[in-house]
């Protein structure tokens, strides 16, 4: 598996996420690593190994655009340095008029009927 540290691009900005950034992320979201991974559509072990990241988040590609695609559809604005804040520095920023993300659920068929159903 690949690790990279990059600078993703969603809409006209582009930036890198920090661990301390994904877990202040989630915090004004309200969210667990379990509601994280499944609002990005990755596994616990991943958010878990983002957040364990020293400084910038490593992991690969695919990963991390989830990741921060799924912040950014939840109205999280991530701050990089260099843009105008009043302290400067990196930070997130809940956008205003954000409802509660919802996880993408996928159905779970609980029994050989309801796979049947399911093909």
């Amino acid at each position: 598996m690949r690790y990279n540290y990059i600078w993703l691009e969603i809409g006209e900005g582009s930036f890198m996420i920090t661990a301390n950034q994904l877990r202040a992320a989630r915090a004004l979201l309200n969210i667990d690593q379990r509601q994280m991974a499944e609002l990005a559509d990755l596994s616990v072990p991943t958010i878990q190994r983002m957040e364990a990241s020293d400084g910038v988040v490593r992991g690969n590609v695919d990963s991390l655009m989830k990741l921060v695609a799924a912040l950014d559809g939840a109205g999280i604005e991530l701050i990089n340095p260099g843009v105008p804040s009043t302290a400067g520095g990196r930070g997130v920023r809940l956008r205003e008029h954000v409802t509660k993300p919802k996880p993408k659920t996928k159905p779970k068929p609980s029994s050989a009927r309801a796979l049947e159903r399911a093909r």
